[in-house]
Formats: structure tokens, C-alpha cells, sequence
């Protein structure tokens, strides 16, 4: 029995996949459930699992662009497992062709050679005014001489040559890249795009993660790190500045009483941003837990469609890559995204001493459409105040209730 493949629809919305790598060959036999491709959508890559066991024989091109629905492959269940796992070998009949009369050996040609000879006077001069040597041009005049014209139209080398590789390579960008291309230049082009900064003292943060991260670790399995410090401040000023968690919609504002933060994360296939749904509700534990499950999973290439939709505020890290400030780029439809950047001691001034202290500038970029100056700077103003007094702000006080110790 033949199977038809079809490429099954990864979310509501799209219509269209491109098959960015075939696992197996065509001929090979695989088992039911295996992963057989990796296609791309335009906002995740998925695996194509077998749907059935047996000899596969590929229908697309690694690059085609097939629509949701089309025959992809085909799987031949009747056919038997080869020993070994291996596929069968076609034999192909070679055919046994007569011998060809030698052609005849033309006659030797000379190779072609231009001597370049020396450059007419008038030649000379403008050669020299352009600072170009006569070896570097060849002349089209009697005997390969170097004509006024040709020195006319010469032109200077761009550099001295080095000797050293020159190549380049022309690759087709995956549907993911090209949509997130597309997102991010719809984004600087259809928002009132602004950007406002602060800086974080992140030693309040530091003594706690000092003084409890090996309990947290030994307790939860998880590392305590920024990022779920980050989360419970966002969370905290979205709730006092509902404006930054709203979007615009047509000649409507839609606002949210909860918080879907997405988190800018690296795949192997580029930026994915997979959202914590209702954060508001999540513990220290809990974010760090939820941020570990989607990391692995987008590094994994295992991160669906669903878990990448929605979102109403973005969190972006840029700092683990080192970069001290940055203008992060709205998530579209989102009005607002937060960027982290690296901690470095600098010296700031302390009860009016000067001190050394870790410090992380952040951004805030936001869509002056919808959000005023007011609410971009209070709301910024309050991750910095929660960042700086967590005790306090997002621990209610006790530390180690907060982390579940």
C-alpha cells in the first residue's frame, strides 16, 4: 500500500511551509513516528514525523515552498524492513556502449598572449596622474600599446591585493528569517517607535542570588538567575501602567488584566520568542522553571506555533551576548519591549559617596501611539525601583518564602 504524505497545518493562520531539510533519502525505510524533515513555518521550524513504516520516496526539494495539505512523500507500507536498517539498492542496468572513433587531434593552437607594450607619451602622463601602472592595464592599440584611451578609461584598484580568499556564497533565507524580517521592518515602519533608558544598582539582587542560589538549586533543581527577578518587576509596572500592556487594534485599544511575557530567545534557526502565559501568576520557581522548559525546547527545535502566539509584553536579554546598550525592536503587536543588557561595575554615587557597584542599563522601547511619555518613564522608573529594593517589592519581605525555601 502507497501512503500519501501530506504536510499537516502547524496553526490556523498559516497556509504555507518550505521544506528546510529532509532527514532521510529518498529509497531509504523509516519507521512510523520517526522525524523525516524539518520545515519551516513563518514563525517556527517543526518536525515531520512518518506516519507509517516503510521505503520513503521524496516528493519536494529542500527550499520548496508546499502548501498545507500538498503530498510531501510517499511511504510504501507493503515493502519489508531490509536487514540492517539499511534501504535496498536499486540496481540500475548500465548500458554497454559500443567504443567511439577517436576524433581526430586538431592541431596545436598557440596560446594567445598580450604583451603589453610601452604607453604612448600622452598615455604616460595621464597614467601617472592617476597613480596606475602600465603592467596593471591592457592595451588595445597596435601590439597591445597603451592608447590615451585606454588610460582615459582606466581606473585606480580598489586595494592592494593581498593574496587571500575572496569567495562568497549566496544562501536562501528560511521562511522563519524571512518573517521575522518582514516583522521587524512592518514594526520600525507602522510604529511611533521611542526608546527610554535607566540604569540598575543589581546588588540587592546579587546578595540574594549569593546567598540562596545553591538553596534554590538544591531545592528546585533550577538556577536562580535575572531573568526571573526581571519578570516579577515587568509583571509588577505592567499592572501599575496598564497603557504598556495594550496594543492598538484598527481605532481600538485592546488593554489586558494578565501578563503574557514573551521571551526573546536564540534557536537554531534564529530569534524565537515563546510566551509565559498569565507571568503574573508565576513564582521565583515558577518563571525559572517555565523559562528553562522553553529554552530547551526552541534550542531543541521543538517549540510549536501556539507557544510563540499571543504574548502582550517582551523581555529581550541581550546582555548574554555581551552587548552594553541596545534599542530593542517592538514585537509587533505589542507596544512595548524591555531590553537587558550585560552587568559591568561602574562607579555610581551612593549616599553621596562614590561606589563601586554592578550596574545594567535597560532599555525600554515602546509605541508612542498608544503609550505616553508618563507611563513609558513610570513604567521604567518601577522595574528599576522593584530591580534595586526586591526584598521588598517583589518579595513581600520575606526572601525566603518567596523562593519557597
Amino acid at each position: 500500500m502507497i501512503l500519501e504524505m501530506k504536510v499537516p497545518s502547524p496553526g490556523e493562520s498559516i497556509k504555507e511551509v518550505e521544506i528546510a531539510t529532509w532527514l532521510v533519502k529518498d529509497g531509504d525505510y523509516v519507521e512510523k513516528d520517526q522525524a523525516i524533515a524539518e520545515v519551516d513555518s513563518d514563525k517556527a521550524t517543526l518536525e515531520l514525523p512518518a506516519e507509517a513504516s516503510g521505503i520513503i520516496t521524496l516528493k519536494a526539494e529542500e527550499g520548496d515552498a508546499v502548501a498545507v495539505g500538498a503530498v510531501v512523500c510517499l511511504i510504501d507500507t507493503g515493502a519489508a524492513k531490509p536487514e540492517g536498517g539499511a534501504a535496498p539498492v536499486k540496481e540500475e542496468a548500465k548500458a554497454v556502449e559500443a567504443p567511439k572513433a577517436e576524433a581526430p587531434k586538431a592541431a596545436p593552437v598557440a596560446e594567445k598572449t598580450y604583451a603589453t607594450q610601452a604607453p604612448s607619451p600622452a598615455a604616460r602622463k595621464i597614467l601617472e596622474e592617476k597613480n596606475i601602472e602600465p603592467s596593471d592595464i591592457v592595451g588595445t592599440g597596435k601590439g597591445g600599446r597603451i592608447t590615451k584611451d585606454d588610460a582615459v578609461n582606466a581606473v585606480p584598484s580598489m586595494g592592494t591585493p593581498t593574496g587571500g580568499n575572496r569567495g562568497t556564497e549566496r544562501t536562501k533565507l528560511s521562511m522563519l528569517r524571512r518573517k521575522v524580517a518582514e516583522r521587524l521592518v512592518s514594526a520600525k515602519n507602522e510604529t511611533a517607535m521611542l526608546t527610554t533608558f535607566n540604569e540598575v544598582d543589581m546588588s540587592a539582587i546579587y546578595a540574594i542570588r549569593d546567598q540562596y542560589k545553591e538553596e534554590f538549586k538544591a531545592k528546585h533543581g533550577l538556577g536562580l538567575g535575572f531573568m526571573s527577578f526581571f519578570t516579577k518587576a515587568v509583571t509588577r509596572a505592567l499592572q501599575l501602567y496598564p497603557d504598556v500592556n495594550s496594543m492598538i487594534d484598527g481605532q481600538e485599544k485592546i488593554s489586558y488584566d494578565f501578563c503574557d511575557i514573551s521571551v526573546a530567545v536564540s534557536g537554531p534557526k534564529g530569534l524565537m520568542v515563546p510566551v509565559m502565559r498569565n507571568a503574573e501568576t508565576l513564582s521565583f520557581r515558577g518563571v525559572e522553571a517555565e523559562i528553562k522548559r522553553l529554552a530547551i525546547r526552541a534550542r531543541d527545535g521543538q517549540i510549536t506555533v501556539d507557544e510563540m502566539t499571543g504574548g502582550t509584553f517582551t523581555i529581550s536579554n541581550g546582555g548574554v551576548f555581551g552587548s552594553m546598550l541596545s534599542t530593542p525592536i517592538i514585537n509587533p503587536p505589542q507596544s512595548g519591549i524591555l531590553g537587558m543588557h550585560n552587568v559591568v561595575e561602574r562607579a555610581i554615587v551612593k549616599n553621596g559617596q562614590i561606589v563601586i557597584a554592578p550596574v545594567m542599563y535597560v532599555a525600554l522601547s515602546y509605541d508612542h501611539r498608544i503609550i505616553d511619555g508618563r507611563e513609558s518613564v513610570g513604567f521604567l522608573v518601577a522595574v528599576k525601583e522593584a530591580l534595586e529594593n526586591p526584598a521588598e517589592l517583589l518579595m513581600g519581605g520575606n526572601v525566603k518564602k518567596a523562593l519557597e525555601l
